[in-house]
């Protein structure tokens, strides 16, 4: 039974991690498409990682929980500092409807 929910956690977390990837390349501007990346990618790996510790030893899974951990912390952080040096740089968010022209 732990296997089909490590399974399923590890795919749910690649279907996240290729939804993400779509999203880099489908929206418009710097800020949805970081949005895009930092959530979907934080949330891909963690599924990966939390599939990956259920079916590893004891000693493999903490060594994956300090990476889950790392990744908790520091990926959230890395989008704000993007955001925020592209704000600085003088990039401005697009508001209102976007055109495909």
């Amino acid at each position: 039974m732990i296997e089909w929910l490590a399974d399923g956690l590890m795919l749910a977390g690649a279907l996240f991690c290729l939804l993400g990837s779509i999203g880099m390349h489908r929206f418009p501007d710097f800020y949805s498409r970081l949005h895009a990346a930092g959530i979907t990618d934080t949330l891909g790996t963690i599924l990966l990682l939390t599939g990956l510790a259920m079916q590893a030893d004891a000693g493999d899974a903490l060594k994956l929980l300090l990476v889950f951990s790392f990744l908790f912390f520091t990926s959230p952080v890395a989008a704000h500092s993007l955001a925020n040096a592209a704000i600085k740089s003088g990039d401005k968010p697009r508001l209102g409807a976007f055109n495909d022209d």
